[in-house]
């Protein structure tokens, strides 16, 4: 039948945090490009119309699988069962919160956290060790320049993404003989539904069609870490540089 999916040529991709607009976009991206798809996330059913989409217009197998991050003592059977452990995986999870409530509301505070590393590091860790047993894959996490310097304005975001910008270096040294290779994506600002109403810069703000794209062509050249637009590396330069006694008066 010519709407069957096709047999994949290039692998399987789990996307992990598989709702969100940046795991939407690298499914499609990867489809097109002849891998398998396999859309993890709450409530995956919700997601029966992307399947749909992908299988029609890709012609590659979709699976749909129940996932939460925040379950991490379910991780381990997660990866135990999924029907393909696959070539690469992208960890889309992540909240974004609310800086001035989570300050006074701390259980949303470690909502944030837990959401930002704990989540991601436990089934990232639970994959990696089913890649090294295997002895390939790539791992893929979408950290951001939120972790590059605790800042006022969002540091509960941000020290969760410290943590686990640093939980992927140290993944990546530990992999490196293995023959797992472990990529770190700081996208900056994204368009997304998460950031709907935010006055983002437009020169500093990506669209998840072009992540997804940055995060592809990551994965082909085999990066080790990626700002999605460059423009990043150098205003992240500049604000690590700040002294602390002038940065304390800043306030950004």
């Amino acid at each position: 039948m010519p709407n069957e999916p096709s047999i994949p040529q290039k692998g399987t991709v789990l996307l992990l945090g598989a709702r969100s607009d940046v795991a939407r976009a690298a499914a499609r991206r990867f489809a097109a490009e002849g891998y398998a798809i396999q859309l993890a996330a709450r409530d995956p059913d919700r997601l029966a119309a992307e399947k749909t989409d992908l299988e029609l217009r890709y012609r590659v197998p979709v699976t749909l699988l129940p996932f939460d991050a925040l379950d991490v003592a379910a991780h381990q059977e997660f990866v135990r069962t999924l029907p393909v452990l696959p070539d690469v995986v992208i960890c889309a999870v992540g909240l974004l919160g609310n800086q001035a409530e989570d300050e006074v509301d701390i259980t949303a505070a470690i909502t944030v956290m837990r959401s930002n590393y704990e989540g991601p590091a436990s089934i990232l860790s639970h994959l990696a060790n089913a890649f090294a047993a295997r002895r390939s894959g790539t791992i893929i996490g979408i950290s951001s320049v939120a972790g590059d310097r605790g800042r006022a304005t969002n540091y509960i975001y941000g020290s969760a993404k410290a943590g686990f910008t640093a939980f992927l270096s140290g993944l990546r040294n530990r992999m490196a003989s293995l023959g797992v290779h472990v990529i770190t994506v700081s996208p900056g600002f994204i368009a997304t539904r998460m950031t709907a109403g935010m006055d983002l810069p437009e020169k500093l703000t990506a669209s998840p069609d072009e992540v997804a794209d940055a995060i592809f062509k990551a994965n082909e050249k085999r990066r080790n870490t990626i700002y999605v637009r460059p423009i990043w590396w150098l205003v992240m330069l500049v604000i690590r540089s700040i002294p602390e006694s002038v940065f304390k008066r800043l306030k950004i």
